[in-house]
C-alpha cells in the first residue's frame, strides 16, 4: 500500500530479498516525483541496509513498514518492524563480510537513530538534507585599468588579390 504521494509515502512489506529491490524502486520513483533526484542513491542505499537488517535479525516475523516523508529541509526515511530488540552498532573486523550497514547509514546520512515503538517493535530512521549548501563563487580577478580601447579583430588591409584556391598539402612525407 502506498499512501498520499505529496509529502509522505508508506510501503508495507515482508523484508525478503526480492521485495527489497521493489521498495528501492518505489523510493527512487517517489524521490523523482518530488524532484529530489540527487538523494536517490543515498536513500536507496539506506533503505536497502535497514531492510536487510530486518530480514537478517527481526523476530518473530519479517513484516515491516517503510516510510519516507518530505519535511521542510530534509527527507526522513524510517523502517518500523515488530522486533523490540534495538540494533547495536559494532566495529566490524576488516575481513568480516557483514556488520557495517548501520555505520554506512550513519556515514551517508545527516542524522540517524532508533527508537522503541512501544511493545510492538522499533523504528530505525535516517535523514538526508534536501537543500544543497550555497556554493561559494570563485574570487573574481582584479580589474585592471584600460587606457586604450581593445581591438576585437585584427584589421588587415588587402595587399593584392588573394588566390582563389590553394591546393591542400599533406604533412606526411611520401
Amino acid at each position: 500500500m502506498i499512501s498520499h504521494p505529496s509529502r509522505h509515502c508508506t510501503v508495507e512489506l515482508q523484508a525478503l530479498p526480492s521485495r527489497i529491490g521493489q521498495v528501492r524502486r518505489i523510493v527512487s520513483a517517489q524521490l523523482r516525483y518530488w524532484h529530489l533526484d540527487p538523494l536517490i542513491d543515498r536513500a536507496a542505499l539506506g533503505v536497502t541496509e535497514l531492510l536487510s537488517n530486518v530480514h537478517r535479525h527481526a523476530q518473530p516475523d519479517k513484516t515491516c513498514t517503510v516510510e519516507i516523508e518530505l519535511l521542510l529541509d530534509r527527507l526522513m526515511v524510517s523502517v518500523r518492524d515488530h522486533d523490540p530488540r534495538l540494533p547495536i552498532v559494532e566495529d566490524a573486523d576488516p575481513l568480516d563480510t557483514c556488520g557495517r550497514g548501520l555505520a554506512m547509514v550513519a556515514a551517508m546520512s545527516e542524522s540517524w537513530g532508533v527508537r522503541p515503538d512501544g511493545d510492538n517493535g522499533k523504528v530505525v530512521w535516517f535523514t538526508l538534507p534536501t537543500t544543497t549548501p550555497a556554493v561559494k563563487a570563485p574570487p573574481r580577478p582584479a580589474r585592471r585599468e584600460v587606457t586604450e580601447p581593445a581591438r576585437r579583430f585584427a584589421e588587415v588591409q588587402p595587399v593584392g588579390r588573394a588566390p582563389e584556391h590553394t591546393p591542400a598539402r599533406s604533412a606526411v612525407v611520401g
